[in-house]
């Protein structure tokens, strides 16, 4: 039986990838926390830890409360399916053997010894140093580089800025409980509510589509990443999986082909 690629992370840039991959015959299982700050979560296969399962584009994800139920992910694979586990220390890693692990969690931080080696450890964007603390980097930064995977040195700096216009990001101005006033896809204007943190209000800048926003009711801190606004204004593109998200699902899987080694392990 081939082998299984496990996925640190589910957030939209993740499933971009495990759906790269799922396409391309490989069996994905996904690892995440047990509250996920996914912000596009409609397209994000962390929201099957809230919702139980999700489908993003045609591909379901099923939720396993219990990282050491090998039966349960082997029946949701066997169903074309991809399982998330709630396991934020990998600890799955030791039971499912994967032959590869890819790191998209985006914390932009060097990745925690988790007690596995796989033949294959690929992060994703910044904090990863190929040869260092994994053996291949993909580039997650916007512009000619993006993609790209590097197997030696590492992808571009943090900026600390988004991509785009950055008032289109919308962070929590304090410590608090979320409680939002819309949901994603809405439409908003300029200076309409939509959100509320601790008491205090969360402004659209923009008008435009709400294309991702955390769930209401998470206890969220001040500075974080609690909402996005696309200025496209088409709702229908929040139902699809980002050009940003596959081209580096397209590095992951350029980056397995070129080894060998890897290759037996996971096509049979």
């Amino acid at each position: 039986m081939p082998s299984l690629i496990l996925v640190r992370g589910g957030g939209d840039l993740a499933t971009g990838v495990a759906m790269r991959l799922f396409r391309s015959g490989l069996r994905v299982v996904i690892t995440e926390l047990p509250q996920p700050l996914a912000v596009r979560r409609t397209v994000s296969f962390a929201e099957a830890v809230y919702s139980g399962e999700i489908s993003v584009e045609g591909l379901t994800a099923r939720c396993v409360k219990d990282p050491g139920d090998s039966l349960r992910v082997l029946s949701i694979l066997g169903k074309q399916e991809v399982p998330v586990l709630v396991d934020p220390g990998c600890t799955s890693a030791k039971l499912l053997h994967p032959a590869v692990i890819v790191d998209g969690r985006m914390t932009k931080r060097a990745p925690e010894p988790i007690g596995y080696s796989p033949l294959l450890y690929i992060g994703l964007g910044p904090g990863f140093e190929a040869g260092v603390n994994c053996q291949a980097v993909i580039e997650t930064r916007r512009g000619h580089t993006l993609g790209r995977v590097f197997w030696q040195g590492g992808p571009e700096a943090d900026t600390g800025q988004p991509s785009g216009d950055p008032r289109r990001v919308l962070r929590a101005p304090a410590d608090g409980e979320l409680e939002n006033h819309f949901k994603i896809g809405d439409h908003v204007e300029a200076g309409q509510l939509v959100a509320e943190v601790g008491g205090e209000e969360v402004l659209s800048p923009l008008a435009g589509i709400v294309r991702g926003l955390l769930h209401g009711g998470l206890q969220v801190t001040r500075g974080l990443k609690i909402g996005d606004i696309d200025l496209r204004d088409d709702p229908r593109l929040c139902q699809l999986v980002s050009d940003k998200a596959l081209s580096i699902g397209g590095g992951v899987l350029e980056a397995l082909l070129s080894r060998p080694e890897v290759r037996s392990q996971l096509w049979t």
